[in-house]
């Protein structure tokens, strides 16, 4: 009887045992957790300078890395980039063929390698010191040819890839960002960069939007605001309504300030009291001191207001009192800053 035939995988990386998903998974993410506790602990001067050097830069930070801790440079640049400080991902492998022109003397590289000795990072080192860049290294040993060619040295060392083979970058690479993550967020705290400078870098997001937009950039403009005078009839003030279909009309003063507010909702209530749409005045059914909104104020204001009054409309005035507009939670839904 012939035997079944041999496997040709080498014995020595077949895993015999293997643990649950779950539990490899848990011991994958605390092991990554302990290696950025551990580089919290041992963060020294060099971090303090990193910043420093950074704060004080004429030029842009320009990040390099290859294969894995290219993509985490990428990201290291992008973070920088939003948070207030120039900067953008350059190639080394690029750099080496002419993309070293995008370097000036004013600028500083942060070079990315998890051994310190990245053929293609090193290869740009002497041309970068030649231009007069400065240069902050980011590596996994602080004996390498990198972090001693480099004006400051970050140390992102681990004891432990979370790689089962030990062989993926993972833990040192996780280190990395965070470190890159911890110096674009001091260098922004001591820039004291605001919610409002945030948004201005993200102007086609939920936060610029809700940072940015004003009321007076979505509000109804007065010309297309129902309003009548005190002296209107309800049944002139239904045809207002119904004329400029925002579902409300202001009740308005001689000098255009609004002393009321009547809504579809009033006239719902007004026909459950049998009230006379021919005989009865506008001021007889209209909510007096109406909720307003300055139209220099912030669109997202407009909606904490109709959130918290329950309303679904607002008249926009100026500095005077005059009405100016009107807004009403359906353009606030389309301008997404709901």
């Amino acid at each position: 009887m012939s035997s079944l035939p041999k496997s040709n995988k080498p014995a020595s990386i077949t895993r015999s045992i293997k643990q649950p998903a779950l539990a490899l998974a848990r011991d994958i993410l605390l092991l990554e957790a302990s290696e950025i506790e551990a580089l919290a602990n041992r963060l020294d001067d060099n971090f303090t300078n990193a910043v420093a050097l950074i704060l004080q830069c004429q030029g842009r930070v320009v990040v390099s890395g290859m294969g894995k801790s290219g993509h985490i440079g990428g990201k290291i640049a992008s973070t920088f980039a939003s948070t207030g400080t120039p900067a953008f991902f350059m190639h080394p492998a690029e750099a080496s063929h002419g993309d070293l022109g995008m370097i000036t003397a004013g600028d500083i590289v942060i070079a990315l390698s998890n051994s310190g000795e990245s053929d293609e990072i090193l290869a740009i080192v002497p041309p970068l010191k030649r231009l007069g860049a400065s240069i902050i290294a980011i590596t996994g040993k602080d004996s390498s040819t990198l972090a001693k060619a480099a004006d400051i040295h970050l140390s992102a060392n681990v004891a432990k890839e979370a790689c089962p083979l030990g062989l993926a970058p993972t833990s040192s690479t996780t280190v990395a960002l965070a470190l890159g993550d911890a110096l674009a967020l001091c260098v922004l705290d001591q820039r004291d960069f605001t919610a409002e400078d945030f948004a201005r870098s993200h102007p086609g997001g939920s936060l610029g939007r809700r940072l940015l937009v004003h009321v007076s950039d979505l509000m109804r403009t007065a010309d297309n605001t129902p309003r009548v005078q005190a002296d209107a009839s309800l049944s002139q003030g239904l045809l207002e309504m119904s004329g400029k279909g925002l579902g409300l009309t202001a009740i308005v003063d001689a000098d255009n300030k609004p002393i009321g507010i009547f809504t579809d909702g009033d006239l719902r209530r007004a026909f459950e009291k049998n009230v006379n749409v021919a005989t009865s005045g506008i001021t007889d059914v209209m909510h007096k001191n109406p909720y307003t909104i300055h139209q220099d104020q912030l669109a997202i204001a407009a909606v904490e207001i109709m959130e918290q009054r329950k309303i679904n409309a607002l008249l926009v005035t100026n500095d005077a009192g005059v009405l100016v507009g009107a807004l009403n939670m359906h353009d606030l839904l389309l301008a997404k800053v709901v």
